[in-house]
């Protein structure tokens, strides 16, 4: 169950081109977050983008790093890093890495994403499961959260309370969709002030973690920015927080009350 949890953090995180016309993000952008339930803190998380190189080719490097603290750390040690290399125009992976470490459990895998060689298709390469050709424009579980600061965010008054949208990506070696129910614009409290805030509840699986398919919201800054701020999970055993704790780089000022 814990292992399925920081697998969920990540995905959480982890949600969804532009037009050349916006950017809600760019390069030296670093984010920090709080896990804890309740009271009890157990883990942290960084999320950061910077300028980068891979195979010889300017790029974007963003890594996704969580790990657990504390007593949650001696008695479960948890280390699950995602990367990717992305090209900055068009914001698609061009390399992802999983590097996952969970007590005894140990995986990592390279994925690299070949967009151009098929007008209809993308193909992409394991290194645990082969070749794959899936649809075009796929994106990673890293770059699908971009391309949805970029493009679905600032359409948001479009959006009507309800409405759910769908991103394919590719993640843990599979096509997954990745759906969203938008709910409500809102200010929440979290540790470093009020902040106004879209809401959003992905669709779970229910089963052994959720008994809902909306038992996880986040919260995106209601600014250019469209910041992952907060993140929640109603799960059997209680609520587990994902929460904003430091920032930097960040394109535009983030509009915060502070306490």
């Amino acid at each position: 169950m814990k292992r399925l949890f920081f697998t969920v953090v990540f995905f959480s995180f982890i949600l969804f081109h532009a037009d050349g016309q916006f950017r809600a993000y760019q390069p030296g952008e670093k984010v920090e977050y709080l896990i804890h339930y309740g009271a009890i803190n157990g883990g942290i998380a960084t999320l950061e983008l910077k300028k980068d190189s891979s195979n010889g080719r300017e790029t974007w490097h963003s890594s996704m790093v969580a790990m657990t603290t504390g007593l949650a750390d001696a008695l479960f040690r948890v280390k699950d890093i995602y990367e990717v290399f992305m090209d900055p125009e068009t914001e698609l992976p061009l390399v992802s890495i999983r590097n996952i470490s969970e007590g005894r459990y140990k995986k990592y895998n390279v994925v690299t994403f070949d967009h151009n060689s098929r007008p209809d298709s993308a193909i992409l390469s394991s290194d645990l499961t082969g070749i794959h050709i899936t649809q075009h424009g796929i994106h990673d579980i890293l770059t699908c959260f971009y391309w949805f600061r970029n493009h679905i965010l600032p359409g948001i008054d479009t959006i009507k309370k309800g409405q759910m949208i769908t991103i394919m990506t590719w993640f843990t070696d599979e096509l997954y969709p990745i759906r969203l129910k938008y709910i409500d614009t809102e200010e929440i409290k979290i540790r470093t002030g009020k902040i106004k805030c879209h809401k959003f509840n992905p669709v779970t699986e229910t089963g052994r973690l959720f008994k809902t398919e909306e038992d996880v919201s986040f919260w995106f800054s209601a600014d250019n920015n469209f910041l992952p701020v907060k993140i929640r999970f109603n799960i059997f055993v209680g609520a587990f927080t994902v929460e904003m704790t430091a920032y930097e780089g960040l394109l535009y000022p983030l509009e915060m009350k502070k306490k």
